[in-house]
């Protein structure tokens, strides 16, 4: 976790580099450790800790680029690494859309953010937690059965040097613990649900009791399921899945759909795409945030923007490759590994809150579908099309009334960002959040 140490690596990885004949060259290194254990029914089922050690080198001969992973810590080894990489740029064709990022856009000047819980839990500690959260959720009314309940620490330091200046490193932790329990016996029908908690810092994490409280309780409240006729409804879907609504949206902005033409959005670009009232906020320096980071992995600086301002498309996710593919320019928004080029990603991420409650959604429905579960990969972000299978509860006369499975929702991306309401119950639990969703018309297919 000495991230002088670990910087030191990588500006000797990138001076090397130029040294042995590269026209520029950039160097990232990953550390860290995790730890994580889990149990079923009372029982440790497994105790596992892993540190990682990992280098990239990406040279370039002109426009001609080439990218070299290693495991080696040794700085005897730079040498061998940098030599085999500038042969590999050599052979490989000219991109002319490859490069490092301009001086002008580095972040030589970035934040100080709170991002590292240097209080590692102990073992102890970890198994303590994991057994309290599932016998919470074990002492739910109609639970039956445990699927297991688990706990993990991990953190992780990022060095970044490059030929044109910039030098960075950071260090994130994360933490998580969660429970899955099945409801129901056998003559009755069963039915599995589950819960967790993930946080920057161990401390910030719900209880195992609330953890297993809301398990248990979710287990139990889809027992005696069904389906329901199939037409066109309301939907509300609740926040741990509105989320996927928001996932959708930045993967169709994203700057490798856009600059590959494969986005339904692709001619959107300042375009109204939402109500007046809808808001997408990005945070890359939020304190404690899960996807806190203070330059992207070029070095470039980032900060909190507005991506949907007042319903209209602001701006692109964008790295460099891809601003370079559509005459922009990037806007911090450069991801990668030790294997592979920058892409584009994202930080911390959520719709601004709406102004409607969940329940007086919920109260304006005379039948309709609340959404707590989707699976299936059903959406075609070239089109827009979206067709997911779902489960939740059945609105009826403004009220919940009963549990529904194997349904499936379906429209398109289009209508639906056009057509959404967002509630007012926004948490921030994951890197990407939103509040509970409104559509009006959904196709929901049942019996």
């Amino acid at each position: 976790m000495d991230n002088k140490e670990l910087l030191a690596k990588a500006d000797s990885l990138v001076k090397i580099a130029l040294k042995k004949g590269a026209d520029a060259a950039d160097a990232v290194l990953f550390e860290g450790s995790d730890i994580s254990v889990s149990c079923r029914n009372g029982e440790l089922e497994e105790l596992s800790r892993s540190e990682g050690y990992d280098i990239g080198l990406r040279v370039f001969i002109g426009k001609k680029q080439a990218i070299i992973s290693s495991s080696d810590k040794s700085e005897a080894s730079f040498a061998q690494i940098a030599e085999k990489a500038i042969s590999m740029a050599k052979v490989v064709p000219e991109d002319k859309y490859a490069g490092l990022a301009p001086n002008e856009l580095l972040a030589n000047d970035y934040p100080q953010i709170e991002m590292m819980d240097v209080n590692e839990p102990s073992v102890e500690t970890l198994l303590s937690k994991v057994k309290e959260t599932e016998e919470a959720a074990l002492k739910q009314e109609g639970v039956t059965n445990s699927e297991g309940a688990s706990a993990s620490y991990a953190w992780h330091s990022i060095a970044l040097s490059t030929s044109l200046g910039f030098s960075g490193a950071y260090t994130r932790s994360s933490s998580g613990l969660s429970v899955s329990v099945i409801a129901g016996k056998n003559d009755t029908g069963m039915e599995r649900d589950s819960a967790y908690s993930a946080s920057v810092f161990f401390d910030d994490l719900k209880t195992p009791y609330e953890i297993g409280e809301e398990a248990g309780k979710r287990a139990f409240a889809r027992l005696n399921s069904r389906k329901v006729k199939t037409g066109v409804y309301p939907v509300v879907y609740e926040p741990r899945v509105a989320k996927g609504l928001l996932s959708n949206l930045l993967a169709a902005i994203n700057g490798s759909s856009i600059s590959k033409g494969t986005s339904f959005l692709k001619d959107q670009l300042g375009q109204k795409i939402f109500a007046s009232e809808v808001n997408v906020f990005e945070d890359p320096h939020m304190k404690r945030g899960h996807a806190s980071k203070p330059f992207d992995a070029e070095g470039v600086a980032n900060s909190s923007n507005m991506i949907i301002e007042e319903g209209v498309l602001q701006h692109w996710i964008l790295d460099c490759y891809s601003a370079n593919k559509l005459g922009l320019q990037t806007n911090g928004h450069a991801v990668r590994g030790t294997t592979s080029s920058p892409v584009p990603g994202t930080t911390n991420v959520n719709f601004v809150n709406g102004k409607q409650s969940e329940a007086d959604m919920i109260a304006s429905i005379k039948s309709g579908f609340y959404v707590t579960d989707v699976f299936g990969n059903g959406v075609n972000l070239i089109t827009g099309d979206y067709s997911r299978g779902a489960s939740g509860f059945w609105i009826e006369d403004g009220k919940i009334s009963f549990p529904v499975s194997e349904m499936t929702i379906a429209g398109n991306l289009t209508d639906i960002f056009a057509s959404m309401i967002l509630a007012d119950n926004l948490e921030y639990k994951t890197a990407i959040n939103s509040p509970s969703i409104f559509i009006p018309k959904m196709t929901v297919a049942g019996s």
